[in-house]
């Protein structure tokens, strides 16, 4: 299993200008790379591949006196920028051939000049922690590290970025052998996610959205009214840009330390959890988008997945077409509300007589389904009634169940930063 580690840097003003000279060598080279391959397309020629581009790019750059600057940065930032490109062209010809799921991709784009830069070393690049704590990066120096915690193993790489308020940060990446496995309970939740309410569980507890970016957005209207009258280019208009940046890090941080704490709590508690397969990209579409993304469910969702496999939990996803709303969890009738006006209706009644809050009974839905989905169960159904994804095994396309595929867990990289 593949970790990653985020903590902040304190660089020298030396170190920040070695720092800038990275940043900019390493855009370049990719930029040169995206260009050598445009024009290779353009002349009907095959691709170069990466050592043709590294050996004209870097070693060969680096003799003229046009780019005889690269030499002043390490040869592995560089050969890592090369990487990047090649990764982004076989995720864009993946795309194109059908080989990558999701929204087709296009090709990489050249690098500009933005507040946020990053760079990476390996081990290739002799990279190290100190025994002062201190970070030794080549041709740049011993950088101040904040350490939260202690790293678990030796780090494979890291990651060097600047953010839009001019912060910087260092992400170990390490490989872990055991997973933080969790003293195992009985407790199971079934969890209904909303903008109302963030979520529902099916044990009655209620998790409030906190909607940090709303509770921000008059600061934010301030700061951006105060940048659309600096002068461009000017000294203020830097420092005025930079404050708009400081209100979307502050709800960004906000919202990632109270996802993991609800993470954590929520897998602390139990040993099963269901959630419903919620399409976020396709609900940000809507009115509601900015709710949708303030609210983060599909990070939610992510962390969730990846905790409860960290720590030996069964995580389902429920078919997202499974009518948990309408579904009576008394008798199983399809008796709800629906359509966009049943959006509006809080607590319905069935026809049983049982009272149904809207959420909770969700909750409960999706509980059960998520219980028939893990034990193998092939009989969900619709709004209609109908088979969901008919003709398929079970919905194994949207089920997830940590702990019974390997594989994938070693080779995913989780994020925990705070």
């Amino acid at each position: 299993m593949l970790l990653r580690y985020r903590f902040r840097l304190y660089p020298t003003g030396p170190q920040r200008a070695a720092l800038a000279r990275n940043f900019g060598c390493a855009r370049v080279v990719f930029n040169d790379a995206v260009a050598a391959r445009r024009r290779a397309h353009a002349e009907g020629m095959p691709y170069p591949a990466t050592a043709v581009l590294s050996k004209s790019l870097i070693t060969e750059a680096k003799q003229a006196p046009e780019r005889a600057w690269l030499g002043e940065v390490s040869t592995v930032v560089l050969q890592q920028a090369l990487a990047d490109c090649d990764r982004a062209w076989k995720n864009f010809f993946d795309s194109v051939g059908g080989k990558r799921a999701g929204v087709r991709m296009g090709p990489p784009r050249f690098k500009k000049r933005t507040a946020v830069q990053a760079i990476r070393f390996t081990r290739n690049a002799r990279f190290r922690v100190l025994e002062s704590g201190r970070l030794r990066l080549p041709k740049i120096g011993d950088v101040k590290v904040a350490w939260s915690r202690e790293l678990p193993s030796e780090p494979t790489s890291v990651t060097v970025a600047k953010t839009a308020t001019g912060k910087y940060y260092a992400s170990f990446v390490v490989s872990l052998d055991g997973d933080e496995t969790l003293g195992p309970v009985e407790a199971e939740c079934g969890i209904d996610l909303g903008l109302n309410d963030f979520a529902v569980l099916s044990n009655g507890r209620v998790i409030e959205n906190p909607r940090f970016f709303r509770k921000l957005e008059r600061k934010l209207k301030k700061a951006q009214r105060v940048l659309a009258r600096k002068t461009k280019g000017s000294a203020n208009r830097a420092k005025a840009r930079a404050k708009v940046a400081r209100v979307h890090e502050k709800a960004k941080h906000q919202r990632d330390d109270w996802v993991n704490q609800q993470v954590a709590k929520i897998v602390a508690e139990s040993q099963g959890i269901y959630i419903e397969d919620l399409s976020v990209k396709g609900l940000a579409r809507g009115r509601g988008a900015k709710s949708i993304h303030d609210a983060a469910l599909g990070m939610f969702s992510a962390r969730l997945e990846s905790k409860a496999a960290r720590a030996g939990r069964s995580f389902v996803k429920v078919d997202r077409f499974f009518p948990s709303t309408r579904l009576c969890s008394t008798c199983g009738v399809l008796a709800g509300p629906k359509g966009l006006d049943g959006l509006r209706v809080r607590e319905w009644r069935c026809e049983c007589g049982a009272v149904h809050d809207r959420d909770r009974n969700a909750a409960v839905n999706i509980l059960r389904e998520g219980r028939r989905v893990a034990a193998g169960q092939a009989d969900t159904v619709n709004a209609s009634g109908g088979q969901v994804r008919p003709g398929m095994p079970g919905t194994a396309r949207n089920t997830r169940v940590a702990g019974q595929n390997e594989e994938p867990t070693r080779t995913r990289l989780v994020s925990t930063s705070r």
